[in-house]
């Protein structure tokens, strides 16, 4: 691995060696007030994960994402395809909140609630520290042969991970296809439903890769947020950092020495430790600067502050604040940028909000049966054929629905009912035929408007097209 502290920790990335092989990373436990307050959110957070899709509101799934047959549900609201402008809204705030955020507090997101540093972090590594100890054990293990210690080690943690990949994937797998389902196939037994099971499978698999084998690349390789630090951060961003004024001072970083006036030598704060270089996750040196690798976790802040404690220092030396504040001593402010975007995200959640509020609960379609010419009923009436499908986008079922012709004079019969319910969060589709008499013809193709109604409550209205013989203009 390049030496960190070094002015070449750009040229590569701290999980390389010099020859571009896996720099294995072992970061000591961190041990801390940050890293206590990063467990409370974590833990939080995962019940709420494991949780959500066996929430039920109103009969719903509180949240469901099922791509397959294109059902969604958001906090127990369903959503369907018919509602993809409502999505695109949702996206575009959560893109300029994200962009707002970062130019803000940098990649906070990251180290507080990612899924991906929560189960790494929170969960998959503190087995590890469980099984094989501390970061000095964990490097002593992997130097260590196959031994009889070794292989136990090994085989209790693959097994755990496992476990713990398998859960995920079936939590991963309720929200696709919902939980009641989910728990359906289960009493129902794998061998009845063998492509769930490679699907569960599959996510079994990819899950303990990433966890138990690519780990910290998602952050640094995979995921694009680290390299949108350095098109949307600032002088005024405040992010994870190393006060280098008070670190280095005149004379630069030194060894700590018993009885020493570090002030009157010109000595920096910083002893040069490395104890924030051992507990980070990405295998970065903080002092460095800010780095497209460090996911503001804390963990660099709680080590620095607990050897300042040590050696009878301030804490701070490395802690959240700007480059502005560490260079000026300036306080945080709300910058023009920052003004900006929050107008943007403002506007963008008006919007959307507009759109929720505006959102009909019922979805209406009433389309002319392909193929199919009018048909004459009698001397002057003519009839067309049409198919209905009607959404409900509720929670509730809705009764007692009929249609009824707003712009003309003629009849709508359904076939086989007068009125009919559309199901809770379903669908109800059929046949029906549309009748009017020939003088009320404007054209050979007249465009119609129809009601649908729930009992005397219109719900909703449908437009549609009536064809008529040429002869009646």
């Amino acid at each position: 691995m390049a030496e960190q502290g070094q002015d070449n920790f750009r040229d590569t990335i701290g999980t390389l060696d010099e020859d571009g092989g896996r720099a294995w990373v072992f970061p000591k436990k961190p041990v801390g007030k940050w890293y206590e307050y990063r467990k409370y959110v974590s833990y939080v957070l995962l019940a709420a994960l494991f949780a959500a899709p066996f929430i039920k509101v109103g009969g719903q799934q509180f949240l469901l994402f099922n791509v397959l047959e294109r059902r969604f549900n958001i906090f127990g609201f369903p959503f369907w395809p018919q509602d993809v402008y409502i999505f695109v809204m949702m996206m575009l705030v959560g893109v300029v909140f994200v962009i707002l955020f970062t130019v803000a507090f940098g990649r906070l997101f990251c180290g507080w609630v990612c899924p991906q540093t929560i189960f790494m972090e929170m969960v998959f590594r503190r087995i590890e520290y469980w099984i094989d100890g501390d970061r000095g054990k964990q490097m002593r293990l992997a130097k260590m042969p196959w031994n009889k210690e070794k292989i136990l080690k090994r085989s209790l943690k693959w097994f755990v991970f496992f476990v713990i990949s398998f859960l995920i994937a079936n939590v991963f797998l309720a929200y696709l296809i919902g939980s009641d389902r989910l728990i359906r196939y289960i009493t129902e037994g794998p061998m009845q439903h063998w492509s769930t099971l490679i699907s569960l499978t599959i996510f079994t698999g990819v899950f303990y890769f990433v966890f138990a084998w690519f780990r910290e690349q998602v952050c640094i390789i995979v995921c694009p947020y680290g390299r949108l630090q350095g098109v949307l951060l600032d002088k005024k961003s405040v992010v994870v950092a190393y006060d280098y004024n008070r670190g280095e001072k005149e004379e630069g970083r030194a060894k700590f020495k018993k009885n020493e006036d570090r002030e009157a030598s010109g000595k920096g704060d910083c002893i040069d430790c490395f104890q924030c270089v051992q507990v980070c996750p990405t295998g970065i040196d903080i002092r460095n600067g800010t780095q497209l690798e460090c996911i503001n976790c804390t963990a660099c802040i709680d080590a620095c502050n607990s050897i300042m404690d040590a050696v009878d220092l301030p804490q701070g030396l490395i802690r959240y604040a700007s480059e502005d504040n560490i260079e000026k001593k300036t306080k945080f402010e709300f910058t023009p940028r920052l003004k900006g975007y929050s107008v943007i995200l403002g506007i963008l959640i008006t919007v959307l909000v507009g759109m929720l509020f505006l959102r009909n609960d019922v979805e209406a379609d009433v389309l002319r049966l392909p193929g199919q010419l009018f048909e004459r009923k009698g001397e002057n009436n003519i009839s067309n054929v049409y198919t209905y499908k009607l959404l409900n986008k509720t929670n509730s079922d809705i009764e007692n629905v009929r249609f009824q012709l707003m712009s003309h004079n003629g009849t709508i019969k359904i076939v086989g009912h007068d009125t009919f319910t559309v199901p809770a969060g379903g669908l109800s589709e059929g046949t029906l035929f549309i009748e009017l008499n020939a003088s009320a013809l404007n054209g050979d193709k007249d465009r119609m408007v129809i009601g649908v109604f729930s009992g005397e409550e219109q719900i909703e209205t449908t437009r549609t097209a009536f064809l008529g013989p040429r002869s009646f203009n």
